[in-house]
């Protein structure tokens, strides 16, 4: 029964998306215009917006639409990275917005679990404020 046990929390865990996944009912172009305005408004930074797709383009190769979006907040960023500087690899938080083989729009982004799980960061009621605010941001983006 252990080794079922065991079997079964190592498959979990092999398993286990950190990626969360949401459908825009926008182009891959208005909701991420629509999410650089809400990015914004909420007073983050945005560092920077990568078109994937025109980067493809460049070297003749063709790609979906897809951009994505740096941004951060250096008061809710500095209070991880003081507790742990190499959580500064996995910030600022980025978000994918693509077209997928179905033509679909999709939001992607790291869930904040993962990034306290591959940190080992002490700071809970900040990664929960994170992990809300992006929910919050991304869920309106693709309304």
């Amino acid at each position: 029964m252990r080794k079922v046990i065991l079997i079964a929390a190592l498959a979990v865990g092999l398993f286990a998306n950190d990626i969360i996944l949401k459908s825009s009912n926008k182009s891959v172009e208005a909701t991420m215009n629509k999410l650089q305005n809400i990015v914004t408004k909420k007073g983050f930074t945005v560092f920077a917006v990568i078109n994937h797709q025109a980067g493809a383009n460049k070297v003749r190769m063709k790609l979906a639409p897809s951009k994505e979006i740096i941004f951060g907040n250096p008061k809710m960023g500095t209070v991880l990275m003081q507790e742990k500087m190499e959580v500064g690899l996995d910030l600022p938080i980025r978000v994918l917005v693509f077209e997928d083989r179905d033509k679909k729009t999709k939001i992607a982004y790291r869930d904040g679990a993962w990034l306290n799980a591959e940190h080992n960061l002490t700071n809970t009621k900040l990664l929960n404020k994170m992990n809300f605010t992006l929910d919050n941001m991304t869920t309106e983006a693709g309304r």
